[in-house]
């Protein structure tokens, strides 16, 4: 029997940390195959460029969190020069990204739980598609504040529909004190595509900094 091919409702329908590990068991062989090369995936080339934009040379090491198959961690090391450091819940998905020989290391951990990392010890966190429908909602920043050192960048996607439902506007309000203004900036998740699903996914690229 041939196996049901895996779509973007699969993954936002996902509810609970075992439901990720499950589908991206599944998914991790043909991720970049099936969805970000067929879906036109524009967001880790929009977050790794916005990196670039607002970063600086202490902004390091940089942790790259929901890496998956290292999507972001690829551009980002484009000339081999930048330590970064991958997180995921789905050791498969790692699997994958360690292949593509851009990270540090790699750490396989539940980022809405406590993160193995120690306190001010990141300079930058970046992510692409891991605080949207189903993944990862803003509970997880108060861990990544920890983690970071005093100044460090966060460029973050943020799936525009999870935005003020997913408690992600209040979560800014929240920690106001302990973060700069962000700036939000928002994209379209995937480049023009025959499928209108995917061209109705929006990003809110959010770009801030630690307050030293």
């Amino acid at each position: 029997m041939i196996e049901k091919k895996i779509k973007l409702n699969d993954a936002y329908a996902l509810k609970t940390p075992e439901d990720s590990i499950k589908l991206y068991k599944k998914w991790a062989q043909t991720y970049d195959s099936d969805f970000a090369l067929d879906s036109s995936y524009q967001s880790p080339k929009k977050i790794s460029s916005f990196f670039e934009k607002y970063s600086k040379n202490t902004d390091t090491p940089i942790l790259d969190v929901g890496a998956g198959t290292g999507l972001v961690g690829e551009l980002l090391n484009v000339k081999g020069k930048k330590e970064i450091i991958g997180i995921d819940i789905s050791s498969e998905m790692l699997d994958q990204a360690k292949l593509k020989d851009c990270y540090a290391s790699l750490i396989e951990a539940d980022i809405t739980r406590k993160i193995p990392l120690k306190n001010n010890s990141i300079g930058a966190v970046v992510s692409a598609g891991t605080f949207t429908h189903g993944h990862v909602g803003p509970e997880a920043f108060d861990e990544l504040l920890r983690i970071t050192k005093p100044g460090g960048l966060f460029v973050l996607s943020i799936n525009s529909k999870v935005f003020i439902k997913g408690g992600f506007q209040e979560k800014f309000l929240k920690i106001k004190d302990k973060i700069s203004s962000p700036l939000f900036k928002e994209f379209n998740a995937h480049a023009k595509h025959q499928k209108e699903r995917y061209n109705e996914v929006r990003i809110i690229a959010s770009i801030f900094r630690k307050k030293k």
